[in-house]
């Protein structure tokens, strides 16, 4: 197929493309515009095009600019995975051309030449390879660290990025209990632009963890994306205290401490991100096993809807947090969105008139208006202490980072009986759980009855990719095993499986939560009197209407949100 590549060139509407790729980038929240003056003056010193000085700069990420230049050019991106293991044959470009204007030809047809682009705005490029190329041109847009990679796979010596870093670096060698030589290490080109690369690695992969773990014989790399777990290149074994000792000296550890945990943060800005690093380090049987938290404060988005509260179940939520007492908690394991859930609600109830104190461990994201405490337990300041401080401090609303132990619930409850709303988290599995799990921790079942709300259980699940999910109908073998005729009574049942995409190559973009609602009500209070079980909990509250989290989940997989293999990877009815 032969593509216009002339559009591409002339300005739109007398509007150049580059302005309208840059106002895609702005308009997505991926560009600030104090980034872009910063870059423009940089221009006007130094010239060149102004996305790849973005690009340069760090203050665009490869993957936004190129879902960008790929929206206004409307062209498909290409992942370099799905490409075959040799160049094409008749197709003859320097590799030091490609190198320096990040392209590629990747294909030989009939009419035209594929090739893949960095850049495909870029009127220059486009006017060489019409040149060098004996056919007419059709771009396709890549990611800039893929195509170089490509260009390295099929014209070089076959390194990667990571590869060509490691080349240059030293191994261990002297000694390693040796502070001196370890910061030495930590400190040498290579091994910075090496924990750099990883760093940008989880970003371009939108990753929550990264996941260093030193073995006999590697060092493992893993990258937690949308809650599963995907394997990394990983830099050589001898390189392993070198990478550790740098990412604790970026965190301000002791890097002469290996023998107990310890925890930091990082600061810093990665392509255009404001990032916030929670590092924690533990001892193991080879090393200091790192795992690193990413908080990218930018893109949390505090919205009910963006986190997958259906218009149905938002009203019943939003009048329970409107009482002006009692106690609202959520429930969950680690990893299951709990925070960002009290995050969004504290956000809706941040008003003018309304004082908000927060008790966290740690602050993960700071909102205006909100008096956040962080605990520190080793000079005395943990959840209990502080609650009794924050309460002479006249609150309206507290926000319990979590209650751990007798002493912080009774207090919780205390400030809950004394006028105040209290949000807070707990590690249990479902809602009726949090009933029995506050009985089991001591707390007198009549100042339960008095207090508590309702109880919100939640999960993540991953979030189809819309434009290439693929709808099939369901055997009567599924409907039968997941109950859906319980929630589509008649009709034909579809359900939806996730289909990679260069956008998404799992199939799956970003997660929601499926939910469980308990709320309190006179049979509840009854059955917590008499220390009922967490089943019969559940019964009560099912037959008062609450939808169990798999029920949710079924719902949102039969709507096409997710999948039923999603559901059942998160909940209990796997």
């Amino acid at each position: 197929m032969n593509a216009v590549v002339d559009p591409i060139e002339e300005p739109i509407g007398g509007d150049p493309v580059e302005a309208r790729i840059v106002a895609l980038l702005i308009e997505r929240g991926r560009l600030k515009d104090a980034d872009l003056a910063r870059a423009r003056r940089l221009e006007a010193e130094a010239g060149g095009p102004l996305l790849a000085l973005l690009g340069r700069l760090g203050l665009v990420s490869e993957r936004d600019h190129a879902e960008a230049v790929a929206t206004v050019l409307d062209l498909p991106i290409v992942a370099t995975k799905d490409l075959p293991d040799l160049p094409p044959e008749n197709v003859a470009l320097s590799a030091k051309f490609m190198r320096q204007f990040h392209l590629c030809p990747i294909r030989e047809g009939d009419t035209a030449i594929d090739v893949l682009m960095a850049d495909p705005q870029d009127a220059y490029q486009l006017d060489a390879l019409r040149l060098a190329l004996p056919r007419p041109l059709n771009p396709l847009v890549g990611l800039r660290s893929e195509i170089d990679a490509l260009i390295e796979r099929w014209h070089g010596q076959g390194r990667s990025a990571m590869g060509a870093i490691v080349d240059t670096a030293e191994g261990e060698g002297g000694e390693l209990d040796d502070v001196e030589h370890l910061r030495d290490l930590a400190s040498e080109a290579p091994v910075i632009r090496l924990v750099n690369l990883v760093i940008q690695r989880a970003v371009e992969l939108r990753a929550s963890d990264i996941h260093i773990e030193p073995f006999e014989n590697q060092l493992k790399v893993r990258y937690r994306v949308d809650g599963v777990l995907h394997e990394g290149e990983s830099p050589p074994t001898n390189l392993t205290a070198a990478v550790i000792s740098r990412i604790k000296i970026m965190a301000r550890l002791n890097i002469a401490e290996r023998r107990l945990p310890q925890d930091g943060r990082i600061q810093m800005r990665v392509q255009g991100r404001e990032l916030d690093l929670r590092v924690s380090t533990v001892p193991t049987s080879h090393g200091e096993s790192v795992v690193m938290r990413l908080l990218d404060r930018e893109s949390v988005v505090l919205s009910f809807e963006k986190l997958g509260f259906t218009d149905d179940f938002l009203p019943q939520f939003q009048k329970v947090l409107d009482q002006p007492h009692g106690i609202l908690l959520v429930t969950g394991p680690t990893g299951s969105g709990k925070t960002t859930t009290l995050y969004t609600a504290l956000s809706k109830l941040n008003t003018p008139d309304v004082k908000i104190i927060t008790v966290e461990d740690p602050v993960e994201y700071q909102i205006e208006g909100i008096n956040q405490i962080q605990v520190k337990p080793q000079i005395g300041l943990d959840f209990a202490n502080a609650l009794r401080s924050i309460v002479r401090q006249d609150p309206d609303i507290i926000m319990i980072g979590e209650m751990r132990d007798l002493e912080t619930a009774r207090i919780a409850i205390q400030s809950a009986l004394t006028g105040h709303l209290v949000l807070s988290t707990l590690h249990t599995n479902n809602a009726a759980g949090g009933i029995t799990r506050l009985l089991d921790m001591g707390v007198e079942d009549y100042l339960l009855t008095s207090t508590i709300n309702g109880i919100l259980a939640q999960r993540l699940v991953r979030k189809l990719e819309p434009t290439h999910a693929e709808r099939y109908l369901a055997l009567p073998e599924e409907i039968e095993k997941f109950g859906l005729r319980r929630l589509q009574p008649q009709g034909d049942i579809y359900l939806y499986r996730p289909k990679p995409s260069p956008i998404a190559p799992s199939g799956y973009a970003g997660r929601m939560t499926i939910t469980e609602f308990l709320v309190m009500n006179d049979e509840l209070r009854r059955a917590v009197m008499r220390h009922a079980g967490m089943g019969e909990v559940e019964q009560i509250a099912r037959a008062a209407g609450m939808r169990t989290m798999y029920e949710d989940g079924i719902a949102k997989a039969l709507a096409g949100l997710t999948t039923i293999e999603e559901v059942l990877r998160v909940t209990e009815e796997a």
